[in-house]
């Protein structure tokens, strides 16, 4: 008989039991989980207190770096070349604007806002927070921070923002020698110093504003901001004053500077000018044509116009003063010729033949003298003044190429002189053993020939050829070329002259020798028969020189060389190296011209009115 369900029997200890088995295992459970957390709430609150309370506070204080006032450059008689002006830039904030493209098509209709500085807008909007500000255009004119003002009622999100921005008030006047300021770059970012940079923007780029950035940049300064969670900025106090970097004073004379420029924009040509003052090594010209603006680069220049300067055959951007590596030409042979005076080889009243050519005794090849039909009887003297390839050719051999170079690098040349800004090139000196290790080739008498009118091989800069003309002016004394003359604390009058730095002096066996070469050198300008004759009229000053021509491209033995018969860009570089006044050196200098054909036509008179700017300014 089957059982009703209501009479089943239950088990009330099984049950009691099983109903304490779980509430054990439960309360086990809590006691372990108020462990936990009586554990974690022990961290919090002692062991780890003060980590959370930094981060507490941090949510409301902050300390922010504030960016300090750049020094300014001026020119060696206080004229102004680099300045900051108030900067008015517009500043989009995307979380108080209804539809961000929206609105820059707004200012579209406003302003003339290009496609790259959307697309750095862009990019910018994504590595900041949105209610950051974020720049879309900089350098506002007064018409268009106008034009924005009156509308910024319908333009929420929109701002002008007031800042300190680089300006270069003399625009490509010497723009290679003071340099311009950029954007930093993510490479610049990884060699500079965070802290100090961390609120600066922009950095020197190139000469001047590179090369002294750490005493232009100044001393970053501090202040406490309070901010609330999200991390906006709601209250300000200064902590640390930011320290305005230091003002420098430039060796050179601008207003020279401003004649050596207009000379070569006048004569139609490129080149480069040096000129150095023989009695400290202060650079008073420093000259790379054609130049460019550097305004165009300070708050980053647009694709179309770098491109422009970039792709130019005129290389506008390319520094010829202190990278351009030229042939010297017949700029050497003075120095070739005390070379043969100082080593006793020869005196400078002997006479050799120019019959308009040279021959090695072991080849029958002939090497030519610019002058057809020779010059005759030829001392050293005459060589120089007239510049005779075919007594130098013979000198040369007696020197031999080793004897050369050695004697040269006395001078300086095929090394940097050390000027005091980043980026010389060294030139280059041959010797014997230079060219095994570059070419794994011997040395042939015939190189030593054209080495010895300063061809073939050898290769100097503007700035080495007038350093070395500087130190043949002062008596072989060497000053290594600044073009810092003083450094000047911002409000303050006085200013720290900076001191001469002195190489040392070329060894000299017999001062005569020295007085025969400058007695020649002035002769190049002053005699009837000089190749710098052109220059001299009207010259009130005694001037000492010599012009060179450096050939672009080889000739074959028996072509003649046809200024009319090739481009311009094969023509010969023009030069010409000399000081003034001759007896009493103010201005050593060099003057290349590149493709300009003639020394004393075209980069003698280049000379001559950057010395008149010089010594006729300080005459009066």
């Amino acid at each position: 008989m089957a059982r009703h369900p209501s009479l089943t029997i239950k088990d009330h200890f099984r049950e009691t039991h099983l109903f304490q088995h779980r509430l054990l295992v439960m309360a086990i459970i809590i006691i372990i989980l108020l462990g936990v957390l009586i554990t974690r709430l022990f961290f919090l609150q002692i062991i780890d207190h003060d980590h959370y309370t930094t981060l507490s506070e941090k949510n409301r204080l902050d300390i922010l770096p504030i960016a300090p006032i750049r020094g300014l450059i001026y020119d060696r008689n206080g004229i102004l070349l680099a300045q900051n002006i108030p900067s008015f830039s517009l500043q989009i904030i995307p979380e108080r604007t209804r539809d961000t493209n929206k609105t820059i098509l707004e200012l579209k209709k406003l302003i003339a806002i290009s496609d790259n500085e959307i697309i750095r807008f862009n990019k910018l909007r994504k590595k900041k927070r949105r209610f950051e500000g974020i720049t879309l255009r900089y350098r506002l004119n007064p018409t268009e921070q106008a034009k924005i003002a009156v509308n910024l009622d319908r333009l929420p999100g929109v701002k002008i923002e007031a800042e300190l921005a680089r300006e270069y008030p003399k625009g490509k006047l010497a723009s290679h020698a003071i340099g311009y300021m950029g954007r930093i770059n993510e490479r610049e970012l990884t060699r500079l110093d965070i802290a100090r940079y961390s609120a600066t923007k922009h950095i020197g780029k190139v000469g001047v504003e590179r090369s002294y950035e750490d005493i232009l940049h100044g001393e970053v300064g501090f202040e406490r901001v309070e901010t609330n969670s999200q991390g906006r900025i709601l209250t300000r106090t200064p902590e640390v004053e930011p320290k305005p970097g230091k003002d420098l004073y430039m060796t050179i004379d601008i207003e020279v500077q401003k004649t050596a420029e207009q000379a070569f924009i006048e004569s139609g040509n490129n080149g480069a000018v040096v000129a150095i003052d023989p009695n400290n090594g202060e650079v008073l010209v420093f000259v790379s044509m054609p130049t460019f603006d550097p305004n165009l680069f300070v708050n980053g220049i647009d694709r179309k116009s770098y491109k422009l300067l970039s792709t130019s055959p005129d290389r506008p951007l390319f520094n010829r003063a202190l990278r351009g590596q030229y042939p010297p030409g017949s700029t050497i042979k003075p120095f070739i010729a005390l070379a043969g005076l100082e080593y006793n080889l020869v005196t400078g009243h002997e006479d050799i033949n120019c019959p308009g050519y040279y021959m090695l005794k072991t080849d029958d090849r002939k090497y030519r003298d610019w002058k057809k039909q020779g010059h005759g009887k030829t001392d050293m003297s005459k060589a120089i003044v007239q510049s005779c390839d075919v007594y130098f050719y013979d000198l040369a051999l007696q020197l031999k190429i080793d004897r050369m170079h050695e004697y040269l690098a006395r001078f300086g040349l095929g090394k940097k002189t050390g000027i005091d800004i980043r980026g010389e090139a060294p030139g280059l000196l041959p010797s014997k053993a230079w060219k095994r290790k570059a070419y794994n080739l011997p040395w042939f008498p015939g190189e030593t020939l054209i080495t010895g009118i300063g061809q073939g091989f050898t290769l100097t800069t503007p700035l080495q050829l007038s350093y070395i003309t500087a130190t043949l002016s002062n008596d072989g004394k060497m000053y290594k070329p600044r073009i810092i003359h003083a450094i000047g604390e911002p409000g303050v009058e006085e200013i720290t002259i900076q001191e001469p730095r002195y190489v040392g002096i070329v060894e000299k066996k017999n001062p005569a020798h020295w007085k025969y070469i400058t007695k020649a050198m002035a002769d190049v300008v002053h005699s009837v028969y000089g190749t710098a004759r052109k220059i001299n009229r009207d010259l009130p000053y005694k001037t000492a020189g010599k012009t060179g021509t450096a050939q672009v491209f080889g000739l074959k033995e028996d072509e003649e060389y046809d200024e009319t018969k090739i481009a311009k860009k094969l023509r010969d570089h023009a030069l010409f190296i000399g000081y003034a006044p001759a007896d009493e050196p103010k201005i050593a200098i060099a003057v290349i011209v590149e493709n300009g054909g003639s020394g004393g036509a075209v980069a003698a008179p280049i000379a001559r009115k950057v010395m008149d700017a010089y010594l006729l300014k300080d005459d009066k």
